[in-house]
């Protein structure tokens, strides 16, 4: 097992710099569309160009240009024209952006013993008691039946929050209590409209949302996210740590996105894919299902001069990617649930998972030792802290990523990420050094040769 890597770290100074921005992202994206949104001004500033607008124009790409592409509002991807022909293969790093969390219903109101309640709907994976007495926002948008789009941020700074209730430890003698998904219902308010003859809690709340010119039927036509309030904190007597809400897997998406902004004039073409609907399945428009990475390639070749159909498949196949997604921490409290001499740690660097998948490895994609014998060289140049993981004790449980709808191309496919501390709840946590870490890997990779 490697030495903890805050025993002889020379790279402090940028670390503690690197962590500051990364707390400002997590603090400021917890949505799809706000990560999204923040990259796309990183990348503008680094001087990548709108690839729709290139293609309305006709202008051909060449080496060293620097192009991205928008879907939905809730993916992007990232790109930089290498040297070699794209048919010999491109080194992608993904990530995902979307987070558990839980959503409003499209009819979210209603009224019950004196107050006005939203219902929501949870997304992901959650232990859901994690999610009651805790101080919410909301972010979101609201889009109006005349296309109009309302940016909605509600619970941040220093403003009113939302809150789920949880039973009184006194009428739950012994905290039997099950949290349903349907009493994940926030609390709106207590207020009375006095000239409503009914619903008048409800009438209240509707009242100062129609001020503010929104409707109740807008909601059909919206997309707001319950997530915990508050920004990303240092964490730790020694500061180590990071807490914040949804670093499964913006800490991935943020240490990718950074290094590829940095990455100049490749030998091979080098890629950041940003996806959302990681957390239920990678479906839908907007998942890595969808058609979205594949037509986007396939643009970029045809501006390069160098598309068909079989130029696209040779550059997919040919093609090396990092499924950049975090990985379970050995967690002190419940190391029973470890393998503590296979499982990532914390400051040992980014963890390589070769498989993930469950007991027998089902729904896994397995690493090719040829493909991991050049990461190892790659890293190792770069003098890049890194450990070789899974992820609990076989039989324990599992998980997955998009690391195996990747490898349906036939490129060589890695999980590659940070390890996680409180994976899913509301606060997750990680080491900063890991986090650095897995941006210098990033950095590397995207020169493999």
């Amino acid at each position: 097992m490697k030495t903890n890597l805050w025993e002889n770290y020379q790279n402090r100074e940028n670390l503690e710099e690197f962590c500051k921005g990364y707390k400002v992202f997590l603090s400021d994206c917890k949505t799809e569309r706000e990560c999204v949104s923040f990259a796309v001004k990183q990348a503008e500033k680094h001087g990548f160009k709108n690839l729709e607008k290139l293609m309305k124009t006709g202008k051909k790409l060449k080496a060293g240009d620097k192009v991205y592409a928008v879907n939905m509002s809730k993916n992007l991807l990232t790109f930089v024209v290498g040297k070699e022909p794209l048919e010999n293969g491109i080194n992608m790093v993904g990530a995902h952006v979307d987070s558990p969390r839980l959503d409003f219903k499209a009819k979210p109101f209603f009224e019950s013993q004196g107050f006005c309640m939203i219902d929501t709907h949870y997304y992901g994976g959650i232990k859901k008691y994690q999610w009651t007495s805790q101080p919410l926002a909301v972010h979101g948008v609201i889009v109006k039946k005349d296309g109009k789009k309302i940016d909605v941020v509600f619970g941040e700074n220093d403003g009113p929050v939302l809150s789920i209730s949880d039973l009184l430890p006194h009428l739950d003698r012994n905290g039997t209590k099950e949290i349903k998904g349907e009493d994940l219902n926030l609390i709106a308010g207590n207020t009375p409209d006095g000239k409503a003859k009914e619903k008048k809690f409800k009438s209240y709340i509707l009242n100062l949302l129609k001020a503010k010119g929104v409707e109740e039927e807008d909601f059909f036509s919206a997309e707001l996210e319950v997530v915990p309030a508050g920004r990303a904190r240092d964490c730790g007597l020694d500061g180590s740590m990071i807490l914040g809400y949804g670093q499964d897997d913006r800490v991935c998406a943020y240490t990718g996105l950074m290094a590829i902004l940095e990455t100049e004039n490749p030998k091979y073409s080098v890629m950041n894919l940003l996806v959302d609907k990681e957390e239920i399945g990678s479906v839908g428009a907007t998942g890595m299902e969808s058609r979205f990475f594949e037509n986007t390639i396939a643009e970029i070749m045809n501006l390069c001069g160098q598309y068909s159909e079989l130029a696209l498949r040779r550059a997919l196949k040919n093609s090396r990617m990092l499924s950049s997604d975090v990985t379970a921490a050995v967690d002190p409290n419940y190391a029973d649930a470890f393998n503590v001499e296979t499982d990532a740690h914390f400051a040992k660097g980014i963890s390589f998972n070769k498989f993930t998948g469950s007991r027998g490895k089902s729904g896994a994609n397995d690493a090719n030792p040829e493909f991991i014998a050049r990461l190892r060289n790659c890293l190792d140049t770069a003098k890049v802290a890194y450990q070789a993981t899974e992820m609990g004790k076989v039989d324990q449980g599992g998980g997955g990523t998009i690391a195996y709808i990747m490898a349906k191309y036939g490129m060589d496919v890695i999980d590659a990420g940070v390890p996680v501390l409180n994976m899913h709840a509301p606060w997750e946590i990680t080491s900063k050094i890991d986090v650095y870490e897995t941006y210098r890997a990033y950095k590397a990779f995207y020169d493999l040769k």
